[in-house]
């Protein structure tokens, strides 16, 4: 009877050569593992620049932007308090003024929402003869610093009422009381600073 013998695999070279003897063994696939990587390494290096320079040119069109949004957005108040007349007021917003109270003591719903949308530009107009830079209302409220004009809440609640009978139109029911109570918001305004 003939005897099958298993092969043998002889480790002592695995282990007394370390990786050398795997590195030896297989120099074809080495050699093309280190020409991938050397392809890899060169393709890296000019993506990685055309990266730099996006990332520099995305940065510099960030800061020169920023100066634009500064300069149309983020204007400093100018000093107008001089400019505000004492007691007297002014005689364009006192006669517009009349015009609102007028309104408002009409018995008709839509007079109480003309009223408001005339205090409303009034304000806007009081903002700019405060020095306020701002496309719209809200903007210009956003800009006032607290200690500077204390019925800032005032205003607000006030300005969105304006919003609330400009946006939804009729759909707005509006009670003489509201009507009556956000007027008075804005009078409290006007005569912190002398307008009326």
């Amino acid at each position: 009877m003939q005897t099958v013998s298993t092969p043998s695999f002889d480790l002592t070279p695995l282990y007394r050569e370390g990786w050398a003897w795997i590195l030896a063994s297989w120099p074809g696939w080495l050699a093309a593992l280190k020409v991938f990587l050397n392809f890899l390494v060169g393709l890296s290096i000019p993506i990685s620049l055309f990266f730099l320079i996006g990332i520099i040119y995305s940065v510099e069109k960030l800061r020169i932007l920023k100066k634009k949004d500064a300069i149309k957005y983020d204007l400093k108040i100018e000093p107008a308090f001089e400019d505000v007349k004492p007691p007297e007021g002014r005689a364009d917003l006192a006669a517009q003024w009349e015009k609102v109270s007028a309104l408002l003591n009409s018995p008709n719903q839509n007079d109480w929402k003309q009223a408001i949308l005339e205090a409303d530009t009034m304000l806007d107009e009081v903002l700019n003869g405060l020095g306020y830079q701002g496309e719209s209302i809200g903007e210009k409220l956003k800009r006032v610093q607290p200690g500077e004009l204390k019925n800032i809440q005032e205003a607000w609640d006030a300005h969105k009422v304006r919003n609330r009978i400009a946006h939804d139109g009729s759909a707005f029911q509006l009670t003489h009381h509201e009507a009556n109570q956000t007027i008075h918001m804005y009078r409290k305004v006007f005569e912190e600073f002398y307008y009326i």
